[in-house]
């Protein structure tokens, strides 16, 4: 073989890749070199084995197919199995969903990777030895999808000093209801007013042709529409009102809700609900404290209110739905409350579709209890000593 020859092959054998640049290697060490690997190998400088692998498929006609994923050093999480679990039950109570609302998936988290690293050995019995670095858990928790920095829904227009103590309580009742077969957790939470017309989502849909709204952006076309979402582990309940949000709007939803799945929680005795501290579901809204000590005793279960800290309700857990459901219908026009329900139910989290209801009911703002009027209610609710509007309790009667 000549100089001028052996520089075209080598030219040709550049411009392949994977089986096909094996398959010609081959054919030329038939064809030159009498199917000599080794001789091959000395002239072109080919890799012997490689050689003798592409001689081998062509005298069988079976293609072998590399696993090149499996090849190489194992991530750690990889190599311990339960370390990614382990690390997102100590990191997702401590996240916040993406405060501008336009990603379903971007999550920040207070937890730092050193604090990360020290609850894995603290609370979750791992070894220092078998763990690695702080560099290494930071990684981690990138991978799967934390962001470490903390970032607040807005800037504190009054901080106050209890947020710790809160954020404490929190993950201290959801780690116990958790770890309780009879006890359920849920997270609640309304969305802003969707204005419903031909002027939604910015006046245009992501049609291939856009259709243009016909009234100006924030004239309203039709009644506004508050949602609310109840999440019990992974599925999503989403309640689209008519009417107005109101400490009655919310109670139903969560007592639609329970009656709806009355059959699947026969063994639950508590049910834990996470909430924001908006005005018509705090810890001291008469209204709704009637109506959640009515549901307790109407349904023979223990009712705890907790509820986070002023300007961090992003910490929420279903605070994540709301950007996720932004990001599927960003774009369409949502001129109709028919059309908002559908894509609502055609959203998906964690794999499944939401459960969505509409509510027609209407809604009285203003509805209070006076001092005597709430005295019987007040008898009823157990308060945290430290903390008496961010942790309440309500015991059945019959309890």
């Amino acid at each position: 073989m000549n100089s001028e020859t052996k520089k075209l092959i080598d030219e040709a054998v550049k411009r392949l890749k994977s089986y096909e640049r094996r398959e010609y290697q081959a054919y030329i060490a038939i064809e030159y070199f009498e199917g000599n690997a080794r001789k091959t190998e000395s002239v072109m400088g080919w890799g012997r084995e490689a050689l003798k692998l592409g001689m081998k498929e062509i005298e069988t006609g079976i293609r072998c197919i590399h696993r090149y994923k499996d090849a190489g050093r194992k991530r750690t999480e990889d190599k311990i199995e339960t370390l990614s679990e382990d690390i997102r039950q100590i990191v997702d109570p401590q996240t916040q969903a993406d405060p501008s609302m336009k990603s379903g998936t971007l999550t920040y988290t207070r937890a730092t990777a050193k604090a990360v690293r020290e609850a894995l050995i603290k609370d979750k019995g791992y070894s220092d030895k078998e763990l690695p670095c702080e560099n290494t858990i930071g990684n981690i928790l990138n991978r799967l999808g934390y962001n470490l920095k903390r970032v607040l829904k807005a800037k504190p227009a009054k901080k106050i000093k209890e947020v710790d103590e809160i954020f404490e309580n929190v993950w201290k009742v959801n780690k116990a209801s958790d770890e309780n077969p009879n006890s359920l957790r849920i997270s609640i939470d309304a969305k802003a007013k969707l204005n419903i017309g031909n002027f939604s989502r910015g006046g245009k849909s992501r049609d291939m042709e856009a259709k243009e709204s016909r009234r100006p952006r924030y004239e309203p076309y039709s009644k506004t529409c508050s949602l609310r979402y109840s999440e019990c582990f992974n599925w999503i309940f989403n309640f689209f009102g008519t009417s107005l949000e109101t400490s009655d709007f919310i109670a139903d939803c969560i007592e639609s809700w329970w009656r709806e799945n009355l059959g699947a929680y026969m063994g639950i005795e508590e049910l834990v609900i996470n909430l924001d501290n908006s005005p018509n579901s705090s810890g001291r809204r008469t209204q709704f404290l009637k109506r959640m000590t009515e549901f307790s005793d109407k349904y023979n279960i223990k009712v705890r209110l907790i509820y986070y800290p002023p300007y961090h309700s992003k910490y929420n857990a279903i605070e994540r739905c709301w950007g996720r459901l932004e990001e599927h219908w960003n774009g369409e026009m949502l001129d109709s409350i028919t059309k908002a329900i559908e894509w609502a139910k055609s959203m998906t989290w964690k794999g499944i579709n939401p459960i969505v209801h509409l509510c027609e009911k209407i809604y009285e703002i203003g509805v209070k209890l006076t001092l005597k009027e709430m005295e019987p209610y007040e008898d009823r609710i157990i308060r945290s000593k430290l903390l008496l509007k961010w942790d309440v309790t309500i015991e059945p009667l019959g309890g």
